[in-house]
C-alpha cells in the first residue's frame, strides 16, 4: 500500500484513520504484553495451588520468559532489517498465541520453559515493531501526541487477565486457564487487524540509518538505570498475586490485585508525560522510581486490604509510565537512531528482568517467604532513582511529549 493512499487529505478522515491504527495497536499490546507475557502472574497462584509448584521452579519460568524477552530485543537491536520481513513479524505473533495456549496442555517443567522462552522473545518483538509501526504511522497523520495511549493496551491486557483467569479456574482449572486466555488473544488479534487494517499495523518497519546526533554515551545512565528497574520491578510484577494468595485473609482479594495494577496502569503512560511536561522529564521519571520503591516496600508487611490496594495502584501507575519516559528520553538523545536505542534500552531492562525472579524464587523458597526478595527489590528500584537523580543529560525544560 502506497503511503499516498493511506494519508487523506480530510481532517476527519486522517483522524479516524489515526483513531483505527492506535486501537489496532493497542489491542497488540493487549496480546503481546498484556496477556502473552504477564498473564503468568495471575495464573502462577493457580499452578502452585494445583500442581504444587515451587518458587524456585516459578522464578525460573519467568526468567526464561524474560530470557527470551532479551533475546528479542538483541535481535531488534542488532538485526534491525530482520524486522522488515514479514514472517518475522507474523512469527512472532503466532508464537506469542501458540504458547501462551499450549502451556495448558502440558504439565512439564521442561516444555512450559520452553514455551515461555519462546513467548518472551515473541513480545519483546511485538512491542518494539508494534510502537515504531504506530508512532509512524500516527506522525504521518499528524497524531503523534497519542502515541502514549498505546501503551495503555498492556494495563488493559493485566486488567483483563485479573477479570477473566479466576472465571477460567472456576469452570476449567489452571490449564483451562491458559487455554482460555489464548483464546481470547486469538479473538483479540482478528479484531485489532480488523480495526487497525493489518498492513498498517503489522507491515514490516522501515529502517532508517541513524545520524550522529547522539550516541550510546548519551544513554548510558539511563541503561543501568533502567537495568535496576528491571530487576525490582519484576519481583512485583511475577509474585504479587502468589504473594497476597497466602496473606492471611486476602486469598480472595489476589486475583483482583491484578485487576487493580492494570487498572491503574492504563491511565500511567497519558499522566506521567503529563506531569514530565509540567515539571521535567527528570523530575517525573525520579518520582515514579520513588513511588514505586515506596509501593514494593510497603508490600513486606502489607497485611489490610489498604496496604494491598495501595501496593498495587503505586506499582500499576509506575511501571509503564517508567517504560514510556524512558524509551521517550532514549530516543529523544539518539535522534535518528531511536529503534535502537529502544532496543538497547529493552535489552538492559530485560537482562534485570531476567535475573529479578530467578533470584527472588530461589529466595522466597530458602527464607519461607517474600520479605528479603521484596527488600532487595525495593532497593534495586531506588538505586534506579538514584541514577536518574545523577544523570545530568536530561533537559531542564519542556519533556518531549510521547
Amino acid at each position: 500500500m502506497k503511503t499516498a493512499s493511506i494519508i487523506s487529505s480530510k481532517p476527519a478522515e486522517r483522524e479516524w484513520g489515526a483513531f483505527r491504527v492506535l486501537i489496532g495497536g493497542i489491542l497488540g499490546m493487549v496480546v503481546a504484553m498484556g496477556i502473552g507475557r504477564f498473564v503468568f502472574t495471575p495464573i502462577l497462584p493457580l499452578m502452585q495451588r494445583d500442581l504444587g509448584m515451587t518458587h524456585t521452579l516459578a522464578g525460573w519460568l519467568a526468567g526464561l520468559n524474560y530470557l527470551g524477552y532479551l533475546a528479542g530485543a538483541l535481535l531488534c537491536s542488532f538485526a534491525p532489517q530482520l524486522l522488515r520481513r514479514r514472517l518475522i513479524t507474523g512469527g512472532a505473533l503466532f508464537a506469542s498465541l501458540a504458547t501462551t495456549v499450549l502451556m495448558g496442555f502440558t504439565a512439564s517443567a521442561v516444555w512450559w520453559g520452553g514455551l515461555r522462552l519462546v513467548g518472551g522473545a515473541a513480545s519483546a518483538i511485538l512491542f518494539i515493531v508494534i510502537a515504531a509501526e504506530v508512532a509512524e504511522a500516527l506522525g504521518r497523520r499528524g497524531y503523534s501526541h497519542w502515541v502514549g495511549a498505546l501503551y495503555g493496551g498492556v494495563g488493559f491486557g493485566i486488567a483483563l487477565s485479573g477479570i477473566v483467569v479466576p472465571q477460567l479456574d472456576k469452570a476449567f482449572s489452571w490449564d483451562g486457564a491458559w487455554i482460555g486466555m489464548g483464546v481470547i488473544a486469538v479473538s483479540l488479534v482478528i479484531a485489532g487487524v480488523t480495526i487497525g487494517r493489518k498492513r498498517e499495523l503489522i507491515q514490516p518497519v522501515n529502517i532508517t540509518l541513524p545520524n550522529q546526533s547522539g550516541g550510546l554515551h548519551s544513554i548510558w545512565l539511563l541503561v543501568v538505570a533502567y537495568f535496576f528497574e528491571g530487576l525490582g520491578y519484576v519481583v512485583t510484577a511475577t509474585f504479587i498475586v502468589a504473594i497476597i494468595t497466602v496473606t492471611p485473609g486476602l486469598a480472595g482479594f489476589a486475583a483482583y490485585s491484578w485487576v487493580a495494577v492494570g487498572l491503574a496502569a492504563i491511565p500511567s503512560t497519558l499522566v506521567w508525560p503529563l506531569l514530565s511536561r509540567r515539571f521535567g522529564g527528570k523530575r517525573a521519571l525520579m518520582a515514579a522510581y520513588a513511588l514505586q520503591a515506596t509501593g514494593i516496600m510497603v508490600s513486606i508487611k502489607a497485611d489490610s486490604l489498604f496496604e494491598v490496594l495501595f501496593v498495587a495502584v503505586s506499582f500499576g501507575g509506575t511501571f509503564l509510565g517508567i517504560v514510556a519516559m524512558t524509551l521517550s528520553e532514549g530516543n529523544r538523545r539518539m535522534q535518528g537512531d531511536g529503534r535502537r536505542a529502544a532496543a538497547i534500552l529493552t535489552a538492559s531492562f530485560g537482562v534485570g528482568q531476567m535475573l529479578g525472579p530467578v533470584i527472588a524464587g530461589r529466595l522466597a523458597d530458602l527464607q519461607a517467604g517474600f520479605s528479603i526478595p521484596l527488600l532487595l527489590a525495593g532497593v534495586s528500584v531506588l538505586l534506579g532513582g538514584v541514577l536518574t537523580a545523577l544523570d545530568r543529560r536530561f533537559q531542564t525544560g519542556r519533556f518531549d511529549a510521547l
